[in-house]
């Protein structure tokens, strides 16, 4: 008797209320991780088996999914891209993701009432219910969150990404039309301020950009276009400059059989300066633009010169101050558009070193938090005419190019003469950019290295204007 009181004062005495407690919250605890470690295995212990049974084998299918996923992920990106983009089945997944977000929650609930909360003590009552709450809440939230992904990315796709013909690449690279269009009150039409060509080897990603500006002057047409037939001597009357094709194409829309008249002309134009046949283009609208960066949390840059926001038909209402920084997006559409106080070359330097921001800090992680405000700001940015069939090459290629150097060619002064441009000349720079990039080394027609450079200034190393030409965009950036 006196070694029984003597454990009771001791404290290693435990009632068998409190051990039988402690056993009833480890198997409400226990059936509970069972549920959410494998959804049924606790109704296959202590429920509904048939219930059970078919959660289970859901689970083992939902597992199945993913190893085929992971697999595709680690082994084969472009066919996995392919299959989240353009699959017929997205639409149906969406809906078993929320029937899976509601089941599972159905199966949480049930494990928590199998644990009889009800016989708990209060406080093990309250941590179970607690438990089961976050769980419920958290693995529904994540399938849920699953099902918008897809609604946004199904809506996101369908509306802007709605062409049909494939052309397939050229000499082994794909020639994208970049468009920055600036539409205004004050305008007539919508024109084309910026214009660049993305030419990127098919199977490495390795990209040339090929700058062209706005005011280039006796640009050719094709041989047998209307624009020919119009211009047979070139774009060469007051103001027609190359960003004015867009709007006197539209405006003589009779002419033309074919829709968008504006762009297909514009392009013929491109690919005759260039000598590259173009696979697509992609119009940008400068506002949408701003949008998309703020989407993103802003877009980090190293402001090489001061450079005005406004200032363009109104005043001057700000500065983004030289150094690094991250701006909002109204500073960065203001970086790639202002010509105050400097020129238009100038400005296509900046817009490179944006556009390559842009390439190297859009993260797949930044992508999938941000997808809903990326998908609207989209829709306001960007028409194309690259088919959803074509989304997964480029998705593919954009993530390669991520990791390669991204070189610059553009007609500018000193190389050459915007107001008279020697087009053989022109197509010389571009063929000897994209074998420099290929790591063919031939250097044609005496073009050398220093004629390629920006002027020396006393200032050259803030000079913009040498993002313009560069074997590496990120370092002149």
């Amino acid at each position: 008797m006196s070694d029984v009181r003597s454990s009771v004062m001791g404290g290693s005495y435990a009632h068998p209320a409190d051990t039988s407690a402690r056993i009833q919250f480890r198997r409400a605890l226990t059936l509970t991780a069972m549920t959410l470690v494998m959804p049924g295995s606790a109704q296959l212990v202590n429920g509904n088996k048939r219930i059970g049974r078919i959660a289970v084998r859901v689970w083992l299918a939902f597992l199945a999914v993913g190893a085929v996923l992971l697999f595709l992920a680690m082994n084969s990106r472009k066919q996995l891209l392919s299959l989240l983009i353009e699959s017929p089945l997205l639409p149906v997944g969406r809906w078993i993701l929320i029937a899976g977000a509601v089941a599972w929650v159905a199966l949480i609930v049930d494990a928590w009432r199998l644990g009889r909360p009800l016989e708990l003590r209060r406080k093990h009552r309250l941590w179970m219910t607690g438990i089961n709450s976050v769980l419920c809440f958290v693995t529904a939230g994540t399938l849920f969150f699953a099902a918008h992904l897809v609604a946004v990315q199904t809506s996101f796709v369908g509306d802007v990404f709605n062409a049909s013909e494939v052309s397939k690449p050229q000499e082994g690279r794909y020639n994208v039309l970049l468009l920055g269009g600036d539409s205004g009150p004050e305008r007539s039409g919508l024109r084309p301020d910026s214009l660049t060509v993305a030419s990127i080897d098919k199977n490495t990603g390795r990209t040339v950009l090929v700058g062209l500006p706005r005011n280039l002057q006796n640009v050719p047409f094709p041989k047998g276009s209307v624009m020919r037939k119009a211009f047979p001597n070139g774009f060469n009357g007051e103001g027609q400059y190359l960003n004015a094709i867009n709007t006197w194409a539209n405006d003589h829309a009779s002419l033309f059989k074919q829709k968008n008249p504006g762009l297909k002309a514009t392009m013929g134009a491109v690919e005759e300066i260039t000598g590259l046949k173009l696979n697509y283009y992609a119009m940008v609208n400068m506002h949408g633009f701003s949008k998309l960066v703020n989407a993103v949390g802003g877009v980090r840059l190293n402001v090489q010169q001061r450079t005005a926001i406004g200032g363009i038909g109104s005043p001057i209402r700000g500065w983004i101050e030289a150094g690094e920084q991250t701006l909002t997006g109204d500073q960065a559409l203001w970086y790639s558009r202002s010509r105050v106080q400097n020129d238009d070359f100038s400005r296509m330097g900046r817009q490179k070193c944006v556009m390559n921001a842009m390439l190297h800090q859009l993260s797949p992680q930044k992508v999938l938090f941000n997808v809903e405000k990326i998908a609207s700001s989209s829709k306001a940015l960007l028409t194309t005419n690259i088919p959803k069939s074509e989304l997964d090459v480029f998705v593919d290629l954009a993530l390669k190019a991520k990791t390669q150097k991204v070189s610059t060619v553009s007609l500018v002064p000193p190389v050459i003469y915007t107001g008279n441009p020697d087009f053989k000349k022109v197509r010389r720079l571009i063929d000897h950019a994209i074998d420099k990039a290929e790591g063919r080394s031939s250097i044609p027609g005496g073009i050398t290295k220093a004629r390629l450079s920006v002027p020396k200034t006393g200032d050259d190393a803030n000079d913009p204007r040498k993002a313009n030409q560069s074997s590496d965009l990120g370092a002149a950036c």
